[in-house]
């Protein structure tokens, strides 16, 4: 109700924990959740700001620590795609959000794997990429 808006940013990074256990049903049950945190924001306040800004920060945290996949950028972005092009206020933020979110993903992973190369250049092409 209206009091889910208390939750924003504090329960952002728990519920990405939660999301980004290697389960596909889990994943796709609670995805969800984070449409409903910018949905509650935005009416809220116009944006999503403090949202995005936590989902970012804990995202890179989480890959960095091993958490994350292929399986779950693909889900993530897919299903608050299809949440985000319902609505009619958060059709165009919320899309470019999600790509935004899925490039950082992208990066990140490649970055997370290319650690272990010896090739110093691809680990350097690749730190450029995150940044």
């Amino acid at each position: 109700g209206q009091h889910k808006i208390k939750f924003i940013p504090e329960m952002v990074g728990p519920i990405l924990e939660m999301t980004l256990i290697p389960e596909t049903e889990l994943r796709k049950a609670t995805i969800p959740i984070f449409f409903d945190m910018m949905q509650c924001e935005f009416h809220s306040t116009r944006s999503f700001q403090m949202f995005e800004n936590e989902i970012i920060t804990k995202l890179d945290h989480e890959v960095e620590g091993g958490r994350g996949d292929e399986q779950y950028k693909v889900l993530f972005d897919k299903i608050l795609l299809e949440h985000c092009r319902k609505h009619k206020y958060l059709a165009k933020s919320g899309e470019a959000f999600v790509k935004l979110v899925v490039r950082l993903m992208e990066r990140l992973l490649d970055y997370r794997t290319i650690m272990h190369d010896e090739n110093k250049e691809n680990r350097m092409s690749c730190t450029v990429n995150v940044l």
